[in-house]
Order: structure tokens, then C-alpha cells, then sequence
């Protein structure tokens, strides 16, 4: 019974979206749906939050595994243990592949924690959403899609009262090998381990 009326309210609640606010969390599930989804996604990526910190790197997702690259560190997380090699430090920090990092806490997601709505600017699809009130985490954030294949191309995040602005390149999804998320132990045979979990 129980399951019967939550139905009937999600529909009830969809039904009461807007055209426009139905339209853009299709094309924002449809972006999320590609980059994190078991058939892999990669880009490069780089961040500026308000101009206090900027980086930038090529990351690789598949599921739950995750790789990257960037100036001064290297990451593999096979779904299990997470691995992060230091370059400057000669260091390999491994991790639980299972818990949540420091930033991945700040940019949680739950789809139904937010409003949508979609404009169409000269260089695509802008689709906003904003969190519902008493919602923890992101707080606001504005994807540019790409007109013809609707991939992200920019995002900007507003946590409290910071914005951090991710512009995306080399955009691919699917076509991501497992052998990619497995660390290289011998290549780092030299370096200091040092166990996080």
C-alpha cells in the first residue's frame, strides 16, 4: 500500500513540473547518466573555485571505479581500495575505494533535492538547478550541455558561498577499460606506502 502511494505522489509531483522543468532534469539525468554509469565515461577537466584554487586533469568513471590524472598527484580507485601517489612526497596513500572523499561529501547528489529549469544560450543548453530549502551540499549549479549531443561541456557549483567553475573537454563515453582503474604497484616499488584506511 505503501509503495502504491509514493508512486502515485511521484507521479502527482512530476505531473505538477513545468514543461521546462521536466525537459531539464531529462537532459541534466541524461549528462549525469553518461559520465557516471557502469559504461564509463572520461574528460579533462579544470577548476577554479573563486580564483583561490585552480587545477586541472583528465579523470576516467566507471561505476563505482574511478582513475585520474593531474600535476601533482595520481589517483586509482578499483571500486575497492583507492590509491593516490604524491609526486613531490614519493608517497601512495591508500584508501578505502568504498568511502567518500572530502569533496565528494560537499558535491553529494539526490536528484529529487532540486529544481530545474533549462535555457537555450548561444553555446548550449543551460540547465539550472537549486537546491530545495534545508538541503545540505551543493546549493546551486549551472551545466552548459552541448547543443548537438547534449555532453557537459561547463559547470558551475555553489557550495555555502563559493562558486567553482569546472570547464570540460574531451568529453567520451563508454569505451572504458577495466584494466585502467588497476594501480601500477611496481611503477611506485620506490615509493613509501602509507595506509589511510
Amino acid at each position: 500500500m505503501m509503495c502504491a502511494s509514493a508512486t502515485l505522489d511521484a507521479k502527482k509531483k512530476q505531473s505538477a513540473d513545468s514543461p521546462n522543468a521536466q525537459q531539464a532534469r531529462h537532459l541534466f539525468m541524461q549528462a549525469w547518466q553518461r559520465t557516471f554509469s557502469s559504461q564509463g565515461a572520461t574528460l579533462h577537466y579544470k577548476v577554479n573555485v573563486a580564483n583561490l584554487y585552480k587545477t586541472e586533469g583528465t579523470i576516467w568513471y566507471k561505476g563505482k571505479k574511478s582513475r585520474y590524472v593531474s600535476k601533482n598527484s595520481n589517483g586509482w580507485n578499483d571500486g575497492v581500495t583507492a590509491y593516490v601517489t604524491r609526486e613531490k612526497r614519493k608517497t601512495v596513500e591508500i584508501h578505502s575505494g568504498t568511502e567518500k572523499g572530502k569533496y565528494e561529501e560537499k558535491f553529494s547528489f539526490e536528484p529529487d533535492n532540486y529544481t530545474y529549469s533549462v535555457i537555450r544560450e548561444d553555446d548550449g543548453l543551460l540547465v539550472t538547478i537549486k537546491a530545495k530549502k534545508g538541503v545540505d551540499g551543493v546549493k546551486e549549479a549551472k551545466v552548459l550541455l552541448d547543443l548537438a549531443t547534449h555532453n557537459p561541456k561547463r559547470i558551475r557549483v555553489k557550495v555555502a558561498f563559493l562558486w567553482a567553475t569546472i570547464n570540460i573537454s574531451n568529453f567520451k563515453s563508454g569505451g572504458i577499460d577495466d584494466d585502467l582503474f588497476v594501480f601500477p604497484r611496481a611503477k611506485y616499488s620506490g615509493y613509501k606506502f602509507v595506509d589511510k584506511r
